[in-house]
This record gives structure tokens, C-alpha cells and sequence, in this order.
């Protein structure tokens, strides 16, 4: 193998490395800030994002290991990736019911808030994956999590207003159970990619 082949090589791991920093970052301020504002304004769904953020951080982490490593490795991670949102979802799931049986109404405008600062950063953390999505199955699991996130994190935006509007947690729990099924779903989504990526060539070296 060349010195050149080896050299952009070398290069390519040294950008994904760079773009997991960046958006392990952003989500590991993401699942703290959330967290807090979903607490405090008692809203299971900006709870869920938060928790779905922390597992993204978990993945961005893990993921960093994986970079410049063979497919099997890279499949690997994406398996652990996979497992993981489906305990946080099932999580969710329980902490949805026992809110839907006895919770006052959330803080609408912090949920707003909240959702609309998330989006804004899912929006960064996607223009960063995007040249990376297709480099192996822990970039696209990546980019799964990340997407899902901008979708959960608008239908935040359209509850915290009906919670407004009608004074009632129920769109909150809407939303929170919607958050549930898109992870359990992206979970299984992510554990498919790491089946089909596991026989992949190892990286040239």
C-alpha cells in the first residue's frame, strides 16, 4: 500500500474523529440542559428527548473507538447502539404510563423553548454527519438518531403549544409515547444496518 493511501487515510479517520467531538458535544449539553428543563417544567416528552440525546452521546463515544477499526468492529458498535435505544425507549415507555396516571398539565413555553434549541442543534449535528452518513454502520446509525431527534424534537414544539392552549398534559404524553415508538423503532432500524454492514471489508491501512 502506498504512502499517499495511507496518509488519506489517516486523514478521513482524523475528520470523522472530529465530527463525533463535535456532536458527542452538542449532545451531552443537549441530554444535561434538557434533562433539567424536562424536570422542572415536568414534560415526559422533553424528558424523553434529553434521555434519547444521552443514549446519542453514548453512541458518538463508542463510535469514536470504531473510527479507522474493520466493518465487524464498526457493526459492533452499531449492535450496542441499537440495544441501547431500545432500554431507553422501553424506559420512556414506563415513565410515560406512570405519568399518564396522575401528572398536572407541563410548562408549555418551556417546552417550546426547549424543542426549538434542540432542533436548532440537531440541524448542526446533521450538516456535520452528512459527508459521514455512508462511511460505515456507526456514522449511519449516527445519522438515524440525529434525524429522529429533529422530528421528536418539532413535535415537542406543536405539544408545548396544545399544552398552552388546553391546559392538559395529554399532548405531552402523546408526544412522549410517539418518542417511545421512534426509538424502539430506530433501535431495531440501527441493529438491521449493523447486520447488513458486518462483512463489509476492513479499511485499507
Amino acid at each position: 500500500m502506498s504512502e499517499d493511501c495511507k496518509d488519506s487515510c489517516r486523514a478521513t479517520e482524523n475528520v470523522q474523529r472530529g465530527v463525533l467531538a463535535k456532536v458527542l458535544g452538542i449532545n451531552l449539553a443537549q441530554s444535561l440542559i434538557g434533562g433539567s428543563v424536562g424536570l422542572w417544567a415536568a414534560s415526559t416528552a422533553v424528558m424523553g428527548a434529553a434521555i434519547d440525546n444521552l443514549a446519542d452521546a453514548g453512541v458518538y463515544a463508542i463510535s469514536l473507538y470504531a473510527v479507522g477499526r474493520s466493518a465487524a468492529h464498526k457493526a459492533r458498535v452499531a449492535r450496542i447502539s441499537g440495544w441501547l435505544l431500545l432500554l431507553l425507549s422501553a424506559y420512556l415507555g414506563v415513565e410515560v404510563i406512570r405519568r399518564f396516571l396522575g401528572s398536572a398539565a407541563p410548562i408549555g413555553f418551556a417546552m417550546m423553548v426547549m424543542a426549538s434549541v434542540n432542533v436548532g442543534l440537531n440541524l448542526i449535528c446533521l450538516r456535520l454527519l452528512r459527508s459521514q452518513k455512508d462511511q460505515g454502520a456507526n456514522f449511519k446509525a449516527s445519522w438515524i438518531f440525529t434525524n429522529n431527534d429533529t422530528l421528536v424534537n418539532l413535535g415537542i414544539v406543536l405539544s408545548g403549544a396544545l399544552v398552552l392552549a388546553f391546559e392538559s398534559s395529554i399532548p405531552d404524553l402523546i408526544v412522549g409515547s410517539v418518542v417511545v415508538v421512534i426509538a424502539f423503532r430506530s433501535g431495531l432500524e440501527v441493529l438491521e444496518e449493523a447486520r447488513g454492514s458486518a462483512s463489509e471489508p476492513a479499511p485499507p491501512r
